[in-house]
């Protein structure tokens, strides 16, 4: 059970980390516009997806508690 504990708690830290260095990200999606005949128009739009802080400072705080608390006896 420690060892997956310990585990959780490293995978718990480096995403707390990448959230915070990373902030979000973008990706693109192609909208279909109009179709007459062989004409095809599309459209392509930007999403952007933020991530709370919070998400992951919590997620740090977790898995400094996880650690820690697998390596008590």
């Amino acid at each position: 059970m420690k060892p997956i504990m310990s585990l959780l708690g490293v995978l718990f830290i480096v995403f707390g980390i990448a959230v915070l260095g990373y902030k979000g990200f973008t990706y693109t999606t192609q909208d279909k516009v109009a179709e007459i005949g062989d004409v095809k128009l599309s459209v392509d739009k930007e999403k952007t997806i933020y991530f709370n802080p919070m998400t992951g400072v919590l997620s740090l705080i977790a898995g400094v508690f996880l650690v820690v608390a697998s390596r008590k006896k």
